[in-house]
């Protein structure tokens, strides 16, 4: 009987009732949608190609060398179609509880998702962005439930949580104004990705796969007698001759192989200063105008998150700040994948905070002339760094890397001339990356901001655009 009462207690909670408009229909939120959960995928069920299974390590992270592939083949309640609704009913509740649009390639769905399919009296947008809503509830609910780490949002939790929803009118435009903002953001990444593949593909061309020595070489073999100018300008009509110049046109031996004539085997820690971060206490993480950049501000992979920070009260250091277009390394790990230790990530300025710490898993890379912030960045995300620096990583359900690991890693230095024309390509095209970061960060706000007060009522349908406006202009007065 006691439990009864503590149950029905917990379930009058504000979790389970969350506030909606008194004139919209009310019911509880598990009867307005189908819920499929994902399978429970063994070992031996995988294979080398097929299909992608779909964890929420995909879903926030996308495909990447760690996803598992099966050539099974199973219900097709389980099949991810590119444009599903997934929602991720399990894991640590502030960072995995969450509902996801599937952008991604066709695959199968891994248990702990739903795959989730609106009724017919929900718009599937707004049903989308009521889950959003309810975001707080989860996590609150998720860590009610939470054992060994995780949370979960059961289905007894679905089917005692009342919502509301409007008419079908009211939800699709509700649901037009915040898609708009989100499919902005959407552009957005595809051309941050853009910019960066950009770079990238120069750098692993000149500085990797050294395919303008390669095409210089080959030149130089057919035609001996030509003059430097001459090889330069049948090998790389692409290049500008004033930087195919700058290659060589025949390799030598090395320890790390056939390199570019002239280059010199050196390691990273010859040429950078590394600073590790700042340790905090839980009670250190409260509300502040500065920030610690932390494991959560690295992308699986690789990459910058903005909304890993986490606001720091504590003392730290000068030299522990870190200024934006730095470039930090994530020196822990608690994926099982280890997709995040030993990768990049350039720091963007913040609008919410005026100052950012590195912390205490988060190493400062602090390059040292010829190399640039922009070379070691992408050297940081080579093949051959993300192999060396995970062959060094210790420990099992953490794992660990030293700074004199990071510091020993070897590579052919390129002449500093060849390293400033990167420069000179690659800088602008970070800048552009993180004013349309910047951007994006706005529009998350003002979707943020728009998301309760209208699922509230508290902003009607005519007020949002001039809301937006609003928003927009006082954010621009900010930064300018």
């Amino acid at each position: 009987m006691g439990g009864d009462m503590a149950d029905n207690s917990t379930r009058c909670s504000w979790l389970y009732h969350p506030e909606f408009p008194e004139h919209w229909t009310r019911q509880p939120l598990y009867p307005l949608a189908s819920w499929v959960n994902g399978l429970a995928f063994r070992n031996i069920q995988f294979s080398a190609d097929g299909m992608p299974v779909i964890k929420i390590a995909e879903i926030k992270g996308g495909i990447t060398g760690q996803t598992k592939f099966t050539q099974q083949v199973f219900d097709e309640s389980v099949r991810v179609k590119h444009g599903d609704m997934l929602f991720s009913w399990s894991g640590q509740p502030e960072t995995s509880i969450d509902v996801f649009w599937w952008y991604g390639p066709e695959g199968w769905l891994n248990q702990h998702v739903f795959r989730v399919t609106p009724a017919a009296c929900v718009d599937r947008a707004f049903f989308y962005y009521l889950l959003r809503y309810l975001k707080p509830n989860f996590v609150g609910i998720a860590s009610n439930n939470q054992t060994t780490g995780l949370g979960h949002v059961t289905k007894r939790d679905l089917e005692n949580i009342e919502v509301a929803y409007p008419g079908i009118r009211e939800q699709q435009a509700i649901a037009c104004i915040l898609g708009t903002l989100d499919d902005k953001i959407e552009l957005n990444r595809r051309m941050n990705q853009t910019l960066e593949e950009m770079a990238r593909a120069i750098f692993k061309s000149w500085f990797v796969d050294f395919d303008p020595v390669h095409a210089k070489a080959a030149v130089r073999r057919e035609h001996p007698s030509w003059t430097n100018e001459q090889v330069s300008r049948a090998a790389c009509p692409n290049l500008k001759p004033e930087i195919s110049a700058l290659f060589p046109d025949s390799f030598e031996d090395s320890e790390l192989g056939k390199i570019p004539k002239g280059w010199e085997v050196t390691t990273l820690g010859d040429f950078v200063e590394f600073v590790k971060g700042r340790s905090y206490r839980s009670d250190e993480l409260s509300s502040s105008d500065t920030a610690l950049v932390t494991l959560k501000s690295f992308v699986r992979g690789g990459g910058y998150r903005i909304d890993g920070l986490k606001p720091f009260t504590g003392a730290y250091i000068p030299k522990q700040v870190v200024e934006p277009g730095e470039v930090v390394l994530a020196c822990t790990d608690v994926t099982q994948a280890g997709e995040v230790i030993g990768r990049t990530a350039i720091v963007r300025g913040s609008r919410t905070y005026s100052c950012l710490v590195a912390s205490l898993d988060v190493l400062i890379i602090r390059p040292r002339p010829p190399l640039t912030r922009s070379f070691v960045y992408e050297l940081g995300r080579s093949a051959d760094f993300v192999d060396h620096t995970y062959a060094h990583t210790i420990g099992t359900t953490v794992l660990h890397l030293s700074t004199d690991a990071v510091a020993a890693f070897p590579f052919a230095m390129p002449p500093s001339a060849l390293i400033d024309r990167y420069d000179q390509i690659a800088v602008p095209i970070i800048q552009r990356s993180e004013a349309i970061g910047g951007d994006s960060e706005m529009l998350a706000a003002i979707r943020d901001a728009l998301l309760p007060k209208l699922i509230s009522n508290e902003l009607r349908i005519p007020d949002a655009e001039s809301f937006i406006a609003r928003a927009q202009a006082a954010a621009m007065e900010a930064t300018s």
